[in-house]
């Protein structure tokens, strides 16, 4: 398939592929900054934040840095015109599903916090993973990377 010139690409998908990549090199900055947090700053959390960090199994760790690090390279192969970044945001997709499935079971975020401070910001994070995987499905399906 021939490479569509950047003309082609209508004047939002590029301001859209760097604001993807924006806001997933803030979820790795999230990630890395919560990930080393210190016992103070741990201890300073109110209560039931701390219950929760304090909960998280190892394996949640994982899935959290699968879901931004996949969403930021996701984002480098839109920016660059690469039809990996379907894959790579679908990951992030499942990978956000996962890490905040969690949060409906027994002792998760929404028992321990109550849902109206436990759910505005992973529905917007999943809002935002299935925008990307739409704006990628809808960029190879128009050719507008290859």
């Amino acid at each position: 398939m021939e490479n569509v010139s950047v003309s082609a690409r209508p004047g939002w998908f590029r301001i859209a592929g760097v604001l993807f990549l924006l806001w997933n090199l803030f979820g790795c900055y999230m990630f890395w900054s919560q990930y080393s947090m210190t016992p103070e700053q741990i201890a300073a959390l109110p209560a039931g934040q701390q219950q929760l960090w304090n909960a998280m199994p190892a394996w949640m760790w994982i899935v959290y840095g699968v879901a931004v690090v996949s969403g930021a390279l996701g984002a480098v192969m839109l920016l660059l015109n690469k039809r990996m970044a379907m894959p790579l945001f679908v990951v992030s997709l499942l990978a956000i599903v996962v890490q905040f499935a969690q949060a409906f079971l027994p002792g998760g975020a929404v028992e321990v916090l109550g849902a109206g401070a436990a759910l505005p910001m992973p529905a917007v994070i999943t809002l935002v993973g299935v925008l990307q995987v739409w704006v990628a499905r809808k960029a190879i399906a128009r050719g507008w990377i290859g």
